[in-house]
């Protein structure tokens, strides 16, 4: 086998319960304007601080111990002398937020991992669910503008601050800026967090949050962010908390209009919706619908909306009638399988089947049609994630690198009829459901990447009879991972290939579509993950 054809990435989104918790109820805090999740010292002495102009006590930072900060009333049991009541432990929600935004920080793990698990070991449910997910993912998606911030208030580079406060100073900006939570509330809750995880730096971090509660976030966008007309990259980057490179990249895809760069920006800050697939001939969506109380689908003729709750609990999940899939992921499996295709049409292949979103629906589509689908899939507990997604469909599960085709006898050149490469990508156009991915991805990781891409797709052209049909799919809007890689696999190749127009193997009246043949879906168009599609023909 050559070397891997995935990098370690998370689950994806199709993954049953894999942002279940994400898109709970709505938050108490969005519902109603009291501090309902912490603020539990409403007309309580707040701590005295210092002015914000004397922060320079902290500069030592980790080491910022006042002469506060070493009486008891700064111990996280708080100041039991002379009778006064101990200070309240940080509540459960806020405290589940910060171990996750923790975890992803330092442990390089991932939110929609993490947070599910801490969710059930602390047995939160409902509004305190959603409030938990809704710091979390909240803090995650706006880190490189809150950092920003808080170096601004603090007086020093973000990155200089103990990691620990440094998340919790986060965590607390959020609420300040971007929640109901009222500040005096958000602040306190706050240096509680701190009291725990630094309690040397409670002070520093109370004359930080207080200066953050000076301003409302238009305003530190205002103060902090470069002039639109001389630096619009720049400014877009701070005001909506992406990478300018990944900016860059988005408005190059747009074809440099920025406004419907800033359009796409706002959508991917935006909490995504929980999309089912309803499996053909297992479940019917509008049946499916009605049955989790959802909607059908604007595009998709599986897609089901789901108005909240944990998709991974409910039964047409677990007994397999649907998955979770967002929209963009159906619509371009299902095209695959549309467009017209002469001769033999029994044999497919997912090259790059893990974890099995596409292969569940694909294998579903192949018993209808009475065709059998190969899902080659790299590493090994990917593979065994598609096996379980696959269970009772006519799908083969091989576990071996794609690349391998011609060599590998499962995998014979000039031998199956329909195959999908939905090629490992950096992954930009599902930032909104993985927020931390827009601060991990570089643009160092493009190189490796893309030439993976080609290597896969020119296996995949290989492994298609001549007159057999590849789609080309990657989850990112980066012209160097759509455009360039398909035309220069196309042209390296060996063998002649034509594109197919994919506009017409989507539902008729999507919009925005573009000139073809390719086509890109978008989060502020299609309320989809940016896919990217391309169809080839081998000749």
């Amino acid at each position: 086998m050559t070397g891997p054809q995935r990098p370690d990435r998370p689950v994806e989104g199709e993954r049953p319960g894999g942002y279940a918790r994400e898109h709970g109820d709505r938050p108490a805090f969005e519902r109603r304007g009291d501090d309902r999740f912490g603020d539990r010292e409403r007309g309580a002495r707040q701590r005295s601080d210092r002015p914000a102009a004397d922060r320079r006590a902290g500069d030592r930072f980790g080491g910022d111990r006042e002469r506060g900060d070493r009486r008891g009333g700064d111990r996280p049991g708080g100041d039991r002398r002379g009778g006064r009541p101990a200070r309240p432990a940080v509540d459960l929600p806020r405290q589940i937020a910060y171990e996750a935004i923790a975890a992803v920080h330092r442990d390089d793990a991932y939110a929609n991992l993490v947070l599910p698990a801490m969710l059930r070991e602390a047995g939160l449910t409902g509004r305190d669910a959603a409030f938990a997910t809704e710091l979390t993912y909240g803090t995650l998606r706006h880190t490189g503008t809150l950092d920003a911030i808080v170096t601004d208030a603090a007086g020093r580079d973000v990155q200089r601050i103990d990691p620990p406060v440094r998340d919790a100073l986060r965590l607390g900006a959020y609420q300040i800026l971007h929640t109901r939570v009222p500040a005096h509330a958000a602040v306190s809750s706050t240096v509680d967090l701190v009291r725990s995880v630094g309690p040397g730096a409670t002070g520093f971090a109370n004359a930080v949050l207080r200066e953050i509660t000076s301003r409302d976030s238009d305003a530190w966008v205002a103060k902090l962010a470069p002039a639109q007309e001389i630096d619009p990259i720049g400014h877009l980057a701070l005001a909506y908390s992406h990478p300018q490179w990944i900016v860059r990249s988005f408005a190059e895809a747009l074809g440099g209009d920025m406004g419907e760069t800033t359009r796409l920006l706002i959508e991917d800050n935006e909490r995504p919706p929980v999309h089912l697939c309803a499996r053909p001939g297992l479940a019917d969506p509008v049946a499916l619908a009605d049955e989790v109380g959802g909607a059908p689908g604007a595009f998709s003729p599986y897609a089901v909306y789901l108005p909240g709750g944990a998709p991974g609990d409910l039964p047409a999940v677990t007994d397999g009638r649907a998955h979770v899939q967002d929209e963009g992921s159906q619509l371009v499996a299902d095209a695959l399988v549309a467009a017209p295709l002469d001769g033999p049409d029994g044999r497919w292949l997912d090259l790059c089947a893990g974890p099995g979103g596409k292969s569940g629906l694909l294998g579903a589509l192949a018993a209808a049609r009475g065709a059998r689908l190969t899902a080659v899939e790299v590493a090994e507990h990917r593979a065994r994630l598609v096996a379980q997604a696959t269970r009772g469909l006519p799908v083969t599960v091989v576990h071996t690198d794609g690349r391998t085709v011609g060599s590998d006898p499962k995998l014979p050149e000039e031998h199956f009829d329909r195959v999908l490469v939905d090629a490992p990508c950096t992954g930009l156009g599902a930032l909104r459901r993985r927020p931390e991915s827009r601060w991990r991805r570089q643009p160092s990781d493009l190189p490796p990447l893309t030439r993976l891409q080609r290597e896969l797709l020119t296996a995949g052209l290989r492994a298609a009879r001549p007159g057999g049909l590849v789609a080309y799919v990657t989850c990112s809007p980066h012209v160097v991972e759509t455009h360039v890689t398909v035309t220069e696999a196309a042209r390296r190749c060996g063998f002649d290939v034509d594109f197919v127009d994919a506009r017409p193997l989507l539902p008729a009246g999507m919009p925005g579509l573009g000139d073809g043949p390719t086509v890109q879906l978008w989060p502020h168009r299609h309320g989809t993950d940016a896919m990217f599609l391309a169809v080839l023909r081998r000749v």
